[in-house]
């Protein structure tokens, strides 16, 4: 069921940054023998999954992350979204994922950010930063227990509007560098967005 007018207006007065997510997301569907197929803009809400499923064993997944502002005629744009299409095929090669060509990437964030245009915040200022953050992401959604590239995967895009990541605006923070963890290695997965590059740093933002 859709949000209320009254309750998005209030979330988008002030939205923070992941708390609250617009009322569809987008998904695709590929398996091995079918390849991309089934192209939708569905209803948000939670995924099942089978407690096999690939991604939640071996962490075969991949995400982006790309902002939609609303301009001052009410036109919604989004800045080079093609780089954002070339980095997720470049992170889904490294993680043995399908790729989705960079035309069926741009149309997913352009079908559902024309659905969910109400969920774009309007900018009080020209240095208001508010905007629709959308994160596309792909997992392997097949149900088996071994170590080879799935072959069924799913894509999804879901929107959250977002103010400003930084509040007061950009200023100085302090930095602990960590002299023995390591997020990325020769050879490994540090040029890719996958969600274990984030896992590993944790232990050192928790030290930290």
């Amino acid at each position: 069921m859709p949000t209320a007018a009254t309750i998005r207006e209030d979330i988008l007065s002030n939205p923070g940054f992941g708390r609250y997510f617009s009322d569809h997301m987008a998904h695709v569907r590929w398996t091995a023998d079918a390849d991309w197929h089934g192209h939708e803009v569905r209803p948000y809400g939670p995924l099942t999954l089978d407690p096999a499923a690939a991604v939640l064993h071996y962490g075969q997944e991949i995400f982006e992350g790309i902002k939609a502002y609303r301009h001052a005629d009410g036109s919604v744009w989004s800045f080079r979204p093609e780089k954002n299409a070339e980095r997720f095929r470049r992170s889904a090669r490294r993680l043995a994922l399908p790729e989705l060509d960079d035309a069926a990437f741009i149309e997913s964030l352009r079908a559902l950010i024309k659905l969910d245009h109400d969920w774009v915040p309007t900018p009080a200022n020209e240095a208001d930063e508010s905007s629709l953050y959308l994160r596309p992401f792909m997992i392997a959604s097949e149900k088996f227990l071994g170590v080879r590239p799935a072959r069924e995967v799913d894509y999804y895009v879901i929107a959250s509007p977002a103010g400003a990541y930084f509040k007061g605006g950009i200023a100085p923070v302090s930095i602990w560098l960590s002299s023995h963890y390591k997020r990325a290695a020769p050879g490994g997965t540090g040029f890719a967005k996958c969600g274990g590059n984030y896992a590993a740093s944790l232990a050192a933002q928790k030290e930290a």
